[in-house]
């Protein structure tokens, strides 16, 4: 059979689709705007149909009417990572969370510890050989198309054709929709004086060849937005936004200093404008990559000079990285932070920033403090942690004493709160 006669064979209503999914079935969704609207507000709508259906995602951008604590015993959610539309659920306990290293993720699938009966996922018009391009998640997704009982996609024209191991054959799909609304757009992050001046500290650590990781976030975006007049910047990382297309866009990343995979930016998932999505079609300077490649720190260090940005909402005096909870509640999920500050210690000539402002609501709480609040999921350990950047300044943590790590971490405190955290570091007895 022709792959146009597969597909129009294949091809029907979201209705049908669904058929595909089987009561106690866990159906794997791709990070953000690489969910699949269509299948996911049909499964919504026929949601009181189903028992035992979970629904795994690292991050759902949109709240679907399935994510219902009302009807979590027909389609529960399961979450990576939380975001804004399931953040309340997850703090509420009826959003199930699995923590894992973002790097780990398609090895848990492969090997069974993280089932995956059914894929739902965009993607983009069939080429000429067959092949769909799932370019804005191939994150763990290919990992779950490769084991699934059902791969059901939604094609859109709207998705860009990515190259990269992002590929799946109409061979492999049990069931397609069609659908046409445009991807959706997420902004910039808002960047207020505080990420300016956190920014400029590091991009003025960064030299032109080198190559970067930039996490989601407004300073790691504030970083960016500085960097436009570095020369031959490569990019390998986990997300490809806006802030990277800049950096095309200004001259300033070419990707031929690179010392792994030279002349390409890499990456795992999109999450930008509809400029950017048109920027990936059939562009040869970008690939897009299953997470176990692009975070994978031994292989993310092939790059010298990797530069790993990321971001946090508390840290120690020894450098212990609270990224993903407030104390015991759940705020966002590991994701790639740890990857990339091991790949960035790993690299020659390498650096590992973790980034933040000194205060929380209105300079009222530290977020330096001595030790991270009781409950606190740690993110990056203090053997990990190398520059911590706040706006007052950089801490270098890496093969210093307990002693040292507080006084750097001290000083880089708002200066309301260094005398307190001088006298709790000397009732540790660490000062």
């Amino acid at each position: 059979m022709s792959i146009q006669a597969q597909y129009k064979k294949k091809r029907g209503t979201a209705q049908d689709a669904i058929d595909q999914v089987k009561n106690g079935d866990f159906i794997i969704v791709p990070t953000g705007v690489g969910e699949p609207p269509t299948l996911l507000t049909e499964l919504s709508v026929q949601r009181r149909r189903f028992q035992g259906v979970k629904v795994a995602q690292i991050l759902a951008v949109r709240k679907f009417d399935y994510i219902d604590p009302e009807t979590v015993e027909h389609v529960r959610h399961v979450a990576f990572f939380f975001g804004a539309s399931t953040r309340s659920g997850g703090q509420s306990g009826w959003i199930d969370f699995i923590p894992s290293y973002f790097s780990e993720m398609p090895s848990l699938i492969e090997r069974g510890q993280i089932p995956a009966d059914v894929v739902f996922s965009l993607a983009s018009p069939m080429d000429q050989h067959g092949y769909f391009s799932l370019s804005l998640g191939a994150d763990y997704t290919m990992a779950a198309v490769a084991k699934a009982r059902a791969v059901v996609l939604e094609v859109n024209p709207n998705v860009p054709f990515a190259y990269g191991n992002c590929h799946v054959h109409i061979s492999q799909v049990a069931a397609l929709v069609e659908s046409s609304e445009p991807v959706m757009e997420v902004g910039l992050p808002k960047i207020g004086p505080v990420q300016v001046a956190i920014g400029k500290y590091v991009a003025d650590m960064i030299d032109d060849g080198s190559t970067l990781q930039i996490g989601y976030g407004g300073i790691p975006d504030a970083v960016v937005m500085q960097l436009t007049h570095k020369h031959d910047l490569g990019v390998h990382t986990e997300m490809i936004g806006d802030g990277i297309l800049t950096l095309v866009e200004s001259g300033a990343v070419t990707n031929r200093k690179k010392t792994y995979l030279p002349g390409k930016m890499i990456a795992t998932f999109a999450l930008g404008s509809k400029k950017l999505y048109q920027f990936m079609d059939h562009n040869p300077a970008l690939e897009i990559h299953p997470v176990d490649f692009t975070n994978d720190p031994y292989l993310a260090a092939k790059n010298d000079k990797l530069m790993a940005i990321n971001a946090t909402l508390q840290i120690d005096l020894l450098g212990q990285c609270g990224s993903e909870s407030l104390g015991s509640v759940p705020y966002s999920g590991t994701g790639g932070q740890a990857d990339f500050v091991r790949a960035a210690n790993r690299s020659r000539g390498g650096k590992a920033f973790i980034v933040l402002p000194s205060t929380a609501q209105n300079d009222r709480i530290t977020r330096i403090v001595p030790t991270l609040a009781p409950g606190t999921h740690m993110s990056t350990s203090k053997n990990d942690i190398n520059y911590v950047v706040t706006e007052f300044g950089v801490a270098q943590l890496r093969g210093k004493s307990a002693k040292q790590r507080a006084q750097e971490m001290i000083s880089i405190a708002h200066p309301d709160f260094r005398a307190e955290l001088t006298a709790a570091a000397q009732q540790m007895h660490i000062l």
